[in-house]
């Protein structure tokens, strides 16, 4: 599936105010391409992800997959959220299948694919569990299975590891990337965390703060899996990091200190040429 978003704005109305979140934003992501996005918090960055879902509509430009226009939701873009959100009364399995079971698949049928794509996330011991057993790590991936299942061609995931410890997010990268590679999905991947956008994705773009406004884009030539101790990645890293700085600076000069990026250790390293603006 491919997306593209053609000169992309929009606006909502606050008290009175006309709140512009998102200006012109421009950008493609070609059938099967990995691409993540870094900003500062209220760029526009979860609107983003709303756009191209079709459960907000742009105020100006277009939002199209596959050269149509984005009316709406569809079942072939699923969105996988910061908090799991998954159903407490019900088992790992019966949260996997509630999409097909509200699309009108016969239970087998749901069993089946719901016990595939938990197999794919490595939790098939747990078919049976319930969400308050689960750890935060495996809340998540019953939410990336619950996705899987729906066969979307597009993965939207907005910060989807956020909330989970160093460690576990490691393995959640990792696991990832394995259903990725077999699924070749296409994916776009929303994140405060600039050393997890450069470890995951094949393009990391940079958004402005708020209105957002494309900034730079970042190709990441580097093969897989990656370490984020890379000095080749670290370079790329270091000039992600000072262009969001930039934006940061803005974000504080307008005390809209709520607004900070996550903070990541500046790390420099000489220029290897390894990644670059597009």
């Amino acid at each position: 599936m491919q997306v593209a978003l053609e000169r992309v704005s929009k606006q909502f109305s606050h008290n009175g105010d006309r709140i512009h979140v998102l200006e012109e934003v421009s950008f493609t992501i070609a059938e099967g391409e990995f691409v993540c996005l870094v900003g500062p918090s209220g760029c526009g960055k979860s609107t983003l992800i709303h756009l191209i879902a079709g459960l907000e509509r742009p105020s100006s430009g277009r939002v199209l997959i596959d050269g149509q226009p984005v009316a709406g939701p569809g079942t072939d873009r699923v969105v996988v959220f910061q908090e799991a959100a998954l159903f407490p009364w019900l088992t790992v399995q019966e949260n996997v299948e509630f999409g097909l079971k509200m699309g009108g698949a016969p239970p087998e049928e749901r069993r089946r694919k719901a016990l595939e794509a938990v197999r794919m996330v490595h939790l098939s011991r747990f078919v049976d569990f319930y969400p308050h057993q689960l750890s935060g790590g495996m809340k998540q991936r019953v939410a990336i299975a619950r996705a899987l299942v729906m066969d979307p061609k597009l993965l939207l995931m907005d910060e989807p590891f956020a909330s989970v410890d160093a460690q576990t997010r490691h393995l959640l990268h990792e696991e990832l990337l394995e259903i990725w590679g077999k699924t070749h999905k296409t994916i776009f991947f929303v994140t405060h965390n600039v050393r997890e956008a450069t470890v995951l994705g094949d393009k990391v773009l940079t958004l402005s703060a708020r209105p957002g406004r494309i900034k730079n884009g970042y190709r990441i030539h580097l093969p897989r899996p990656r370490r984020e101790s890379d000095p080749h990645l670290i370079v790329i890293q270091q000039r992600i990091l000072l262009s969001l700085q930039e934006e940061i600076a803005k974000v504080v000069k307008n005390e809209d200190l709520d607004y900070l990026v996550e903070k990541d250790k500046p790390m420099v390293f000489g220029n290897s040429g390894v990644g670059g603006a597009l």
